[in-house]
């Protein structure tokens, strides 16, 4: 089956170019689009997508608002990638707190626009790591990295897995963390699974923002 998206952005223009990069491609669909946050939690409960490629601004409702509406009322939540003008947005950092997946540049190349969805929709690997580290470093710290943070961190997670946790904060593969640790890809996905379970991370880019936060790994 191919991998199914609904694009929510207000600028027509953004909605046409996305769908015409990605329907182009034989494993992924344009399955819907809306032009505001409002619209998407009875788009999604219909067409069920598999990623929902979400503007970070727009004027009814914001992709932040958006998100976080989606993953507390969809029993199943689609991924969630936010579309973004500018990669240093404090709304960005917003939707991915909120639970987004990734972001994507609307000025991406449109290799670089396939290989996020794919990206995402495989789980494999955070958008963009060392943008996120610095929109960790400019807006995390109104949440307070604090030695009894990091403390619980360190409390929860064994040693490999913090080791683990670390090369994921850097962006790194499921096969990069297992060539970087000498050890088999399947031992480096379980240790990935008990990190989101201890964590209560619903997927790797909220396992790295609770890293950030916590101190326990530092965005600068």
């Amino acid at each position: 089956m191919p991998l199914t998206v609904l694009l929510v952005d207000d600028e027509p223009l953004v909605r046409a170019g996305l769908a015409a990069v990605l329907d182009a491609q034989p494993d992924i669909t344009v399955v819907g689009e809306a032009a505001d946050g409002a619209a998407v939690i009875p788009l999604v409960r219909r067409l069920r997508p598999d990623i929902v490629a979400m503007d970070v601004r727009m004027p009814l409702m914001d992709g932040i608002e958006a998100t976080r509406a989606v993953l507390r009322t969809v029993p199943t939540p689609p991924k969630i990638i936010v579309v973004t003008t500018f990669e240093n947005d404090e709304y960005v950092y917003g939707a991915l707190r909120a639970g987004a997946d990734g972001f994507l540049l609307k000025r991406a190349r449109p290799a670089e626009i396939v290989h996020a969805f794919r990206l995402v929709a495989a789980g494999d690997s955070l958008l963009f790591p060392t943008a996120v580290r610095r929109l960790a470093a400019a807006y995390g710290d109104e949440h307070g990295p604090t030695a009894d943070r990091a403390g619980r961190l360190r409390a929860v997670l064994t040693e490999r897995e913090g080791e683990v946790l670390r090369l994921m904060a850097r962006g790194l593969s499921n096969a990069e963390i297992a060539g970087r640790l000498v050890v088999g890809t399947e031992t480096v996905k379980s240790h990935v699974s008990s990190v989101l379970a201890k964590l209560g991370a619903r997927d790797r880019t909220q396992a790295v923002i609770a890293a950030y936060e916590s101190g326990f790994v530092s965005p600068r």
